[in-house]
């Protein structure tokens, strides 16, 4: 029997991307978070699209003899993906591998750290002295989870709050409204002649190239309008410390969790037949479990 490890493991788990980029950045995260905590056994893998999948990251670990794994979503809010894939592909693991038990953290949220780089990222496009004749369109990547959209709005909010910006709207690419162009003309609508187009995504994907094709389609019908499209938050020290940090909050047993407005707990209007609604994990192409037809009928195009 192989025996158990001194030091803990962590998976960081992402969604998966058909974008070379947006992989090679999940990487760059996973080996910077690997460089913040040197004493523990640190992979990643991807629920979809790409590899390594999820299945791959846990059979390595167990091959080194972990027992017990720490769990990070690598997403920026609680949606389908944290809330049901994620733990469902995670309960299938645990089939695969009896004995074998996760330790689940929060998504990343709205945290200090990566309000601080979306600031950066504005700043890089827009000079401090001009933001009060600035609008900020956030863009999330939306969802059928009113709860989802709602944190992004929330983002939107605590970016504008306390720095001097003139508006900050809240825009999706995909699933949910308003829309990148609505979001673009309401700003057009308010007054503003400056537009920096904020994507609220960690990655390089299909979605966030969708969200720059949009913005310069928009603009090229408004010439009145200066439009400008920020980058990603990419896989710097912020994200990784904000990892490090969720992964901290497993062990102290602090994950404050938002169940208050969570369809799949609470009769939301609309959104009832979520409640309780059974979780089955994604399949992924690399998984040997992998069917032939995918049954999900939200946009995966990432």
């Amino acid at each position: 029997m192989t025996p158990l490890p001194s030091r803990p493991a962590l998976m960081i788990v992402g969604h998966g991307t058909k974008s070379a980029q947006g992989c090679a950045q999940f990487a760059e995260l996973v080996e910077r978070v690997q460089l913040r905590a040197p004493h523990a056994d640190v992979t990643g893998g991807f629920l979809e699209l790409a590899p390594p999948p999820i299945q791959d990251s846990v059979r390595r670990l167990v091959e080194a003899g972990h027992r017990t794994v720490d769990v990070v979503p690598l997403v920026l809010v609680a949606a389908g993906h944290s809330k049901g894939d994620i733990p469902a592909a995670l309960e299938r693991e645990k089939l695969r591998h009896p004995g074998l038990s996760f330790r689940y953290g929060r998504p990343l949220g709205s945290h200090p750290d990566l309000l601080a780089v979306a600031e950066r990222r504005l700043a890089a496009l827009v000079p401090r002295a001009q933001w009060a004749e600035t609008a900020v369109v956030l863009v999330g990547r939306g969802a059928t989870d009113p709860d989802a959209n709602a944190e992004v709005a929330k983002t939107a909010r605590l970016l504008q709050e306390g720095r001097g910006i003139g508006t900050v709207e809240t825009a999706f690419i995909s699933l949910a409204a308003p829309s990148v162009p609505a979001g673009l003309e309401r700003t057009r609508r308010l007054g503003f002649g400056r537009v920096v187009v904020l994507p609220w995504f960690l990655f390089a994907g299909v979605l966030p190239d969708r969200i720059v094709a949009q913005a310069q389609e928009w603009a090229q019908a408004h010439p009145d309008v200066d439009v400008r499209t920020a980058d990603l938050l990419g896989p710097g020290d912020e994200l990784a410390g904000v990892v490090v940090e969720r992964w901290a909050e497993i062990g102290g047993g602090d994950l404050r969790m938002n169940c208050d407005t969570c369809a799949y707990r609470v009769a939301l209007p609309g959104f009832e037949d979520k409640v309780g609604a059974p979780q089955t994990p994604h399949d992924h192409p690399d998984d040997p479990a992998h069917p032939h037809s995918h049954g999900h009928a939200h946009d995966h195009a990432h």
